[in-house]
């Protein structure tokens, strides 16, 4: 089992909205390590970090998990979207998204939080000029943050 933290805008996709549909579609990854963490690494069962990010408060609002295998992400090919790539066919799709399924939503752990934790100091997304929306957590990580908000 792998874990993962994957960051949504809350105006997008919330965690409240991830939990009123379940289940949703993790669209609009543009970027491509990102994407080959979907496609080549994640598992139906992984545990996942559900993270607001570009807000007033950023940081894990709740636990979600990998819920489907990676498959086309549909708005690369509807030009009406703004996450539309011309570039991309039905044929040789570019995008891949994987569906993610709520678990529960946690109290907000924020980002200046997460930094008061020296067990969390190698955090990919504590690292300097980290923007990715999906980046791997260690084993160690994942127990640490559960211990945190178990509390």
């Amino acid at each position: 089992m792998n874990y993962w933290l994957m960051k949504s805008e809350p105006d997008d996709v919330s965690i409240d909205d991830l939990a009123r549909r379940h289940t949703v579609g993790w669209y609009g990854v543009r970027n491509y390590q990102a994407r080959n963490f979907m496609r080549d690494t994640q598992q139906i069962g992984d545990g996942v970090l559900f993270y607001h990010s570009s807000c007033e408060h950023v940081g894990i609002a709740g636990i979600a998990r990998v819920a489907s295998a990676p498959y086309p992400d549909p708005t690369q090919f509807d030009p009406t979207n703004k996450y539309f790539d011309p570039k991309s066919t039905p044929e040789k799709p570019r995008w891949q998204q994987v569906d993610v399924e709520f678990v529960r939503k946690t109290r907000l752990l924020s980002l200046a939080e997460l930094r008061q934790y020296p067990p969390l100091a190698n955090m990919v997304v504590l690292q300097k000029g980290s923007r990715l929306s999906i980046t791997p957590v260690t084993q160690q990580e994942w127990d640490f943050i559960q211990e945190l908000l178990a509390c």
